[in-house]
């Protein structure tokens, strides 16, 4: 579906500093030697709820689709809600475009004005000097929105500056890195089947009531489960039940139990003085936002992040801002030929259908039997 979105609304502009040592601002077009084009995505709120806040985005996953998600939601919180939301995307260092599986996410900087970070990323192992304002943003207890394989975002080997944060890290200091510390749980493995078995996301009775669950009735997910166990002190919020097949209403699948899929917690700034909230769920892959009740949990769920759950409502706009067109979620198949600002018009659609997809030969193998 299309829409005419009042100019009003919204002003999109693009930041590009020093070209060729010149500063200037530039509209609509940029000069980048090589091609390569560093600036961020930034969708900017004029009014609204969020006027006057910053959430700063971080995709970077291998097979959800995180490239998809986060800035279709980043559009909904901008557009229909005034938050000003800045789009980090991994992209090959080389020609720009969005690259899931890149350990390159350049302008985590912005991360220093950001009132809330929205997470999904893989197994990243980044440079040193984009780590450190993430890591920085952490010590401070930033807010934190975790997605999907967040629980395992980084990916980082021993003897790095930044090891720590490794889903697997083994020191008692920070046992099983960002995952486990920061969003209450690291990687414990799949839990359902991807592309046979969907998720019912179960409000258990104590939860029904929490702000971020006004309006959400029935939410699930397309995407396969995974197993976890939330560190103490985590509230659950929904419980995942795997089903028998890929429809809403299918039976649960055999000797699977539900297991935590959506909680909140909180963690505390290096210094201790500070308490950042953290919303998690194990899902949100692209296709996994189609559904209303998921999509409004999200949009909820970073209201409550940023600590304006007094303003959340059933009644809080949750249409789609442009087309939203997803891919389905695999290995290695995102389209190519995206660079971040291609997505700055609302009238280009997440993602464009006229960009291939072109899954590599060893991965098509791989997703055969999915």
């Amino acid at each position: 579906m299309k829409h005419d979105w009042p100019l009003r609304t919204a002003i999109f502009h693009f930041t590009i500093l020093f070209c060729f040592g010149i500063s200037s601002l530039v509209n609509d077009c940029f000069a980048v030697e090589s091609g390569v084009n560093d600036a961020p995505l930034i969708y900017e709120g004029t009014t609204g709820l969020g006027a006057g806040k910053h959430i700063v985005f971080l995709a970077g996953d291998h097979e959800y689709r995180s490239e998809e998600t986060l800035p279709a939601l980043a559009r909904m919180l901008a557009i229909n809600h005034g938050f000003k939301c800045t789009v980090l995307f991994t992209v090959d260092p080389e020609t720009g475009e969005i690259d899931p599986a890149a350990d390159n996410l350049p302008g985590t900087q912005a991360l220093e004005t950001a009132d809330l970070a929205v997470i999904f990323l893989r197994f990243k192992n980044l440079p040193d000097d984009q780590m450190k304002p993430i890591v920085d943003y952490l010590d401070r207890g930033g807010p934190v929105v975790g997605l999907r394989t967040s629980t395992h975002a980084f990916k980082i080997p021993s003897g790095r500056k930044y090891s720590k944060f490794d889903y697997q890290f083994k020191g008692d200091d920070y046992k099983r890195g960002f995952g486990r510390q920061v969003l209450g749980e690291s990687w414990s493995g799949h839990y359902g089947k991807n592309h046979v078995m969907a998720t019912r996301l179960d409000i258990p009775a104590e939860a029904k009531a929490h702000p971020i669950m006004t309006g959400v009735e029935n939410p699930w997910a397309q995407s396969g489960g995974y197993w976890t166990e939330p560190v103490d002190g985590s509230v659950v919020l929904a419980y995942a039940q795997p089903l028998e097949n890929m429809s809403p209403d299918s039976n649960p699948a055999k000797d699977k139990k539900p297991c935590p899929g959506v909680w909140i917690r909180k963690y505390s700034s290096q210094d201790g003085k500070n308490e950042g909230r953290v919303f998690t769920t194990t899902y949100g892959a692209s296709e996994d936002i189609l559904d209303d009740d998921f999509r409004r949990m999200m949009i909820n769920g970073c209201f409550w992040s940023i600590g304006l759950e007094s303003k959340i409502t059933d009644k809080l706009n949750i249409e789609f801002v442009g087309d939203y067109l997803p891919a389905t979620y695999k290995f290695g198949g995102h389209r190519r030929n995206v660079k971040p600002l291609d997505l700055a018009d609302i009238k280009v659609p997440i993602m464009s259908s006229d960009k291939p997809i072109v899954v590599p030969e060893r991965k098509k193998k791989k997703n055969k039997n999915k």
